[in-house]
């Protein structure tokens, strides 16, 4: 039963009710990084999937419905910068998230490929976001699984490519997809890390694009109600757009040192320079991968140059 101030904090403007029991809590800076849309459930039990919204929001949420549990959909910065606030209530994490999640530095290495850079880091992240180390979680959920909240049933759907323990999660009851870093972005699909990958990236989204769903939400952009081929389709169109950028650079031999100072992602727009930098030579590399493997380019003493 919600309270005088639960409802009060329901009808906010930054508030969407998608289906009885279900709402997507809006995150700070119309939920662009370092912030993430939250998705509340107030079924038999009041869950949060994802606590990225700002831990101001997050602290009026909690002081207005009290958070019983944590869902995470995937440990990137941005999904779960506000567990601080909320460390002492039940947390679920994927099967496969590692136990890197207990400390900056270790989840750096995983995010940035080495103890050295993983250090940059956990520094950017605790000063700059304030992100503190998760801790073992209380419960695991894996692909397939049901979260069984009564009038809300979430299946739990693991979507690999932006992360191998990225998950998306389908409510049967209202047909609700929550998407979540498949987001359609204008920046596009993001595979920064050592291990994302580009062809299960793009094998997920044709997959959960299949769902009988009535409308998806994403953890960056609004809600999309009905039929939403046309976002899914145009986000998987920005992977050709991505490897483009990639082949117009190679025109000249060119070397990845340089193509990485032509940032042709960032367009050199991160503060950070060294995150944006490993981030920005991961996303090519995986491209010229795709690109010489296809015949497109070629390498040779450390030029790459596109094959006429």
């Amino acid at each position: 039963m919600l309270n005088l101030n639960s409802s009060e904090f329901l009808r906010r403007q930054d508030v969407v009710e998608l289906a009885p029991d279900l709402y997507l809590i809006s995150g700070k800076n119309k939920a662009r990084f370092p912030y993430c849309n939250a998705f509340l459930i107030t079924g038999s039990e009041t869950v949060l999937i994802d606590t990225g919204v700002g831990v101001v929001r997050l602290k009026e949420l909690d002081e207005s419905l009290r958070i019983d549990k944590m869902i995470i959909s995937h440990p990137h910065p941005d999904h779960i910068s506000g567990f601080k606030v909320l460390k002492d209530r039940t947390l679920l994490l994927p099967v496969e998230t590692p136990d890197s999640v207990n400390d900056l530095v270790h989840l750096g290495t995983r995010f940035m490929g080495t103890p050295e850079n993983g250090a940059i880091w956990a520094e950017f992240a605790r000063n700059s976001l304030g992100l503190v180390p998760l801790r073992d979680p209380d419960g695991r959920f894996g692909d397939g699984d049901i979260l069984d909240f009564g009038s809300v049933r979430l299946e739990a759907i693991r979507a690999p490519g932006h992360l191998p323990d990225h998950y998306c999660f389908f409510d049967h009851c209202s047909k609700t997809l929550l998407t979540t870093d498949i987001d359609f972005t204008s920046f596009g699909p993001w595979y920064g890390n050592p291990e994302c990958e580009i062809t299960p990236f793009k094998e997920s989204i044709r997959k959960i694009m299949e769902l009988p769903y009535l409308r998806v939400c994403s953890s960056h952009k609004p809600v999309i109600e009905g039929d939403a081929f046309d976002e899914f389709t145009a986000y998987l169109e920005m992977f050709k757009h991505q490897r483009r950028r990639i082949l117009k650079l190679c025109d000249s031999p060119i070397t990845l040192e340089q193509m990485t100072h032509a940032s042709p992602f960032y367009g050199n727009k991160l503060n950070d320079k060294r995150i944006q930098e490993i981030f920005e030579r991961n996303m090519i590399l995986k491209n010229l991968e795709l690109l010489m493997r296809d015949g497109r380019v070629e390498e040779k003493d450390g030029f790459y140059r596109s094959i006429r």
